[in-house]
């Protein structure tokens, strides 16, 4: 977690957890940079991170459809975080300090994994 006037993709290595006992890493065109994919290989890291466009070089209708597919398994993990800030009314944290505000979102998972839970589990029986 970091404050809000940080972006993520200053942070990107600190990210990755090397404990993960998945090597691949999902995101999305903010964080590809010439110098992030080649951390990633030579950290034994795959990089499936969203490919970006521009006014002056458009994708190739093979970059497409490898955004596609990648955007396939990123909106699983996505669909998480809509789904809470739906219900939160907004992800703003209203509160002093890092700490209290980790707490917050701590809380905000643990709810969610629990309806999950309940959801998936106990109305399957």
């Amino acid at each position: 977690m970091t404050r809000a006037n940080v972006h993520d993709s200053n942070v990107f290595e600190e990210l990755l957890d090397p404990n993960n006992s998945s090597k691949d890493v999902w995101a999305d065109s903010a964080y590809r940079s010439q110098e992030a994919i080649e951390k990633l290989r030579e950290n034994g890291y795959r990089e499936h991170i969203q490919r970006k466009g521009s006014r002056s070089r458009k994708l190739s209708n093979w970059e497409q459809q490898g955004n596609r597919t990648r955007s396939r398994i990123r909106s699983r993990v996505e669909h998480i975080f809509g789904v809470q800030a739906q219900r939160a009314g907004n992800m703003i944290l209203r509160g002093i300090g890092i700490v209290r505000s980790g707490a917050q979102i701590g809380l905000r998972n643990l709810a969610f994994n629990l309806d999950r839970y309940g959801t998936l589990y106990v109305s399957h029986g």
